[in-house]
């Protein structure tokens, strides 16, 4: 299918990669919509404190922020709008970008991604289009899109809700190639060696900058075809494959990365709402057998599993759960928390809102300032998985507690949209 007004003369064919395989889970975005700049903006879910995309939408009425979180633009929040009654807004605001020029218009195309300059290895990934009846989520179901993270509901609803007013898919799914991705990692590399300069290029909070290249014709849809061929790990965005199955989409957005490009920082908690003081939790703690030991000075994240760190009441804990018996999931420090702290002790499912996940971009020194401000009654401070325990996870097709791994660097949202087939 190709769409009219689609620039995809010299710039943007690359260099064929003479690629060929069976079926594919992966294909060119029929219809692409690429900044043309000003619009990238950090995913829609990586705000512990919602206000800040306020303040980023009204400092840029142009962040793609304004469309993906309608009810958090400033004069959403103003009106006091949910987000359901934000969303015509939503739909509007992107129109008007649209229309401003603020993205071109490119058809058949797959986007190659570089990000570079931050304390991470480059990263290269492949914005395409892929088949959601590949989506997997458990070990005796079929497909290639391994999902391995439980979800919140809520969050579903409203990523399915925001697809259908749209018709325009708006963030992408980070899925890892775990089977070809080194040659995945050099065929990104080529093409966009091949194909001149970026259509768009933006600058993340980090100082990282984000870059894509359309590339239309044989050259993207084998670079699509190589990118979608093997077995594909969802880490960032289970919330996302699973709207585009709730909304019954063929295909969902989704950029397929490189093991060699991403790296696991810590996934963070904090606790509002106790019944008694932090002490008293953590003496609790103590109580079903774990090691807890006080330290001096302001919590630290520790550097591997095994000991997580409390910090509550201007006091710090290390805790030790110890050793026990089961799955690599079952030994997770996160898994730990969310059964023996959460539900154990207080009472509480992973996805009650007293709790707030934090992610790897925020500090420790930021974590124990929320506390001391009375935001929260406690942090739990959580060594990041490592990359080898994730993999083995998703070979034995287990599924991580929720928000356990925070893979940086993230595709930046804004940059490639795609809008969804006429029916």
């Amino acid at each position: 299918m190709s769409y009219p007004g689609s620039p995809l003369g010299a710039r943007g064919q690359g260099r064929s990669l003479h690629y060929s395989c069976g079926v594919s889970a992966a294909h060119p975005i029929e219809q692409a919509w690429l900044s043309t700049g000003g619009t990238g903006a950090k995913n829609y879910d990586e705000f512990p404190d919602e206000s800040e995309i306020t303040r980023i939408v009204e400092a840029n009425p142009a962040s793609v922020l304004g469309v993906e979180m309608p009810a958090h633009t400033p004069e959403a929040v103003a009106a006091g709008l949910s987000f359901e009654q934000a969303l015509p807004a939503a739909a509007e605001r992107l129109a008007a970008l649209q229309e401003a020029g603020r993205f071109a218009s490119f058809g058949d195309v797959a986007v190659a991604y570089r990000i570079s300059g931050g304390a991470e290895p480059v990263a290269y990934g492949v914005f395409c289009m892929v088949d959601t009846a590949e989506i997997s989520s458990a070990a005796d179901e079929p497909g290639r899109v391994i999902r391995n993270e439980d979800v919140f509901i809520e969050k579903v609803k409203q990523r399915n809700e925001l697809n259908q007013r749209l018709h325009h898919l708006l963030s992408p799914v980070l899925l890892l190639q775990s089977s070809k991705g080194d040659q995945l990692h050099a065929a990104v590399a080529d093409a966009i060696a091949a194909s001149g300069d970026p259509v768009a290029s933006d600058v993340d909070e980090a100082g990282r900058t984000h870059e894509i290249w359309a590339i239309g014709g044989r050259a993207g849809t084998d670079l699509a075809a190589l990118a979608g061929d093997g077995d594909l790990i969802v880490a960032d965005g289970n919330h996302r494959s699973l709207a585009a199955q709730v909304g019954k989409l063929d295909r969902f957005l989704a950029v397929i990365t490189t093991p060699r490009s991403v790296v696991i920082r810590p996934y963070h908690r904090l606790v509002a709402g106790l019944p008694g003081s932090a002490a008293q939790l953590v003496e609790q703690i103590g109580q079903i057998g774990a090691t807890v030991t006080e330290v001096d000075g302001p919590p630290q994240t520790p550097e591997t599993g095994g000991t997580v760190v409390v910090y509550g009441q201007g006091r710090t804990w290390e805790i030790a759960f110890g050793d026990i018996e089961g799955t690599v999931v079952d030994r997770l420090d996160h898994t730990r928390v969310e059964q023996e702290v959460f539900g154990g002790l207080l009472g509480r499912d992973a996805g009650d809102k007293r709790i707030t996940y934090v992610g790897g971009d925020y500090s420790a020194s930021w974590l124990a300032e929320q506390v001391d401000a009375g935001k929260a009654d406690l942090a739990i401070l959580i060594a990041p998985v490592t990359v080898e325990d994730f993999i083995d996870v998703n070979l034995q097709r287990l599924k991580m507690p929720r928000k356990s791994t925070w893979f940086v660097p993230k595709a930046r949202a804004g940059l490639t949209i795609a809008e969804l087939p006429k029916e």
